[in-house]
């Protein structure tokens, strides 16, 4: 069951991992989100550049519905159709991000619905997509069941981090 990965994109060069679960089995109990990463690039997330120079890591099925810009960012590709969330450079002065995932969570998610399974590193990113679902609380508090447009950042925000939030 246990295969090894060889990655060579723009940020990762020679880095390996080893995927020892079957894909989008065995989660942790405390990690059950809504959206696999397939149908979160279906929907539209990340102005449409976050995956566009490492799909060889990935399934060829989750690109082929995939929005995705071909140069620059294009946030009408999001669902939402508005930006959402903290840069790329934002993420690092935080120090949001893991040596092995330099594109955050969006790829640890990738990586772990996958099969790789890293110690400490998996707890980490669970507790924080689990401190992310104050998010769904605020939207239902402060929206009528259903209407999209209301809050749209806040519901494109909660699409990036796995929760369906378009069932709010």
């Amino acid at each position: 069951m246990a295969a090894e990965v060889v990655v060579n994109d723009l940020m990762q060069r020679g880095y390996r991992y080893v995927r020892t679960r079957p894909m989008g089995e065995d989660f942790d109990s405390d990690f059950q989100p809504d959206l696999t990463p397939a149908e979160m690039l279906e929907l539209g997330v990340f102005c449409g550049k976050y995956m566009t120079d490492c799909r060889a890591e990935f399934p060829a099925a989750w690109f082929t519905k995939a929005k995705l810009a071909d140069a620059l960012p294009d946030c009408s590709l999001n669902y939402f159709g508005v930006r959402a969330g903290s840069s790329l450079r934002v993420w690092r002065e935080k120090g949001w991000l893991h040596a092995d995932d330099p594109r955050g969570w969006f790829q640890w998610y990738c990586r772990y619905y996958s099969g790789r399974r890293l110690d400490g590193e998996d707890e980490r990113q669970i507790a924080r997509w689990r401190a992310f679902r104050r998010h769904v609380r605020q939207v239902e508090t402060h929206c009528e069941p259903g209407d999209p447009f209301c809050r749209p950042r806040q519901r494109q925000a909660l699409l990036q981090w796995a929760y369906d939030s378009r069932r709010i």
